[in-house]
């Protein structure tokens, strides 16, 4: 703690010190969340997930491209008699040029990666690693999208494993038709004082999707249709080669004054992704998302999800309410 909160202030003071020769910038970022799982029908992990994080960002322009930015991310739990639950440095170099985006520290993966499908990486990341601790890069234009990231996830040392995710995604969009794209690794790695049947282990995934974006043809606000496959891939290093399990993927959403519907189908073979969503260890699955986005206040976005998981001849039901408010300076 006392080491995180160092950071902060030499930042701070680093700030202060350069503030006459250097453009000041920064933002405030306050996230809540109430998210309510019910999945004991199909044996999934039931959970209740509410809480509150907040984080704080200042930070030097260096020029029209170069960004230093620092600060922290905390998280409160409700119900914890902790005031802050945990504390999450937040300290990265930013180079933003035209189309080109580079970042490297530690980072939020808020509008970065938090896209990615849930099958690959769960959206529980989003409530409690709020942050990317390595590097990503992106190109960006108005037809083509491509990005690649590392995330350390754990340091190596005498008994914590080393384990690393990396991944990339893209899109090319043109008239009503895309494509995208989405993988991801898992390298875990043993601990440096080697255990006995310890071994290193590769875990993944990856989807292609087709689509068409109709919402400029439609009454409708927005309406998209796509269909693709998944495929992941698992060894355990020593003991065997790969297992590569896939399936099709079949998705539509839309949405009418901020009213949507979202319906998620796959149908194949089982997968085992680590970091990926538990439900797609299902041979068949869908997934029904109601939502609505309410008009509360500029800079402030909210959504609540009513969802329903069919699969395995059961219905499991989720809720979840998000408020999150975005300041910058």
């Amino acid at each position: 703690m006392r080491i995180k909160i160092s950071i902060t202030a030499a930042l701070l003071f680093l700030v202060i010190y350069n503030s006459n020769a250097q453009k000041l910038e920064g933002g405030i970022d306050v996230h809540a969340f109430a998210d309510n799982r019910e999945y004991s029908k199909s044996n999934r992990f039931s959970q209740s997930i509410l809480g509150l994080r907040f984080s704080p960002e200042i930070g030097l322009v260096l020029d029209s491209v170069h960004h230093i930015r620092g600060g922290f991310n905390a998280l409160h739990e409700f119900g914890s008699p902790k005031f802050v639950n945990k504390i999450d440095p937040v300290l990265y170099y930013k180079f933003d040029k035209k189309e080109w985006n580079f970042y490297m520290g530690m980072f939020p993966r808020h509008n970065l990666i938090s896209d990615f499908p849930r099958a690959l990486l769960t959206d529980t990341l989003n409530y409690y690693r709020p942050n990317v601790e390595g590097m990503l890069l992106k190109y960006e234009n108005s037809n083509w999208k491509q990005l690649l990231f590392i995330d350390w996830t754990s340091r190596q040392t005498a008994t914590d494993r080393e384990n690393f995710i990396f991944g990339l995604s893209g899109s090319f969009k043109k008239d009503l038709f895309f494509i995208s794209h989405y993988a991801m690794m898992l390298h875990n790695a043993g601990a440096a004082i080697a255990v006995p049947d310890d071994y290193v282990e590769d875990n993944g995934a990856a989807t292609l999707k087709v689509g068409v974006d109709l919402s400029k043809r439609t009454f409708l606000d927005s309406l998209t249709i796509n269909t693709g496959g998944l495929m992941s891939f698992e060894r355990i290093r020593r003991l065997g080669g790969w297992k590569t399990p896939k399936g099709m993927l079949l998705e539509m959403q839309m949405e009418y004054h901020r009213i949507g519907i979202t319906n998620s189908f796959y149908a194949g073979e089982g997968h085992n992704i680590r970091y990926g969503d538990q439900f797609y260890t299902a041979k068949r699955y869908n997934r029904t998302d109601l939502s609505w986005r309410p008009r509360i206040y500029k800079g402030i976005e909210g959504k609540f999800t009513l969802s329903f998981h069919f699969l395995e001849g059961v219905i499991d039901s989720q809720q979840s309410l998000a408020l999150r408010y975005n300041f910058q300076l």
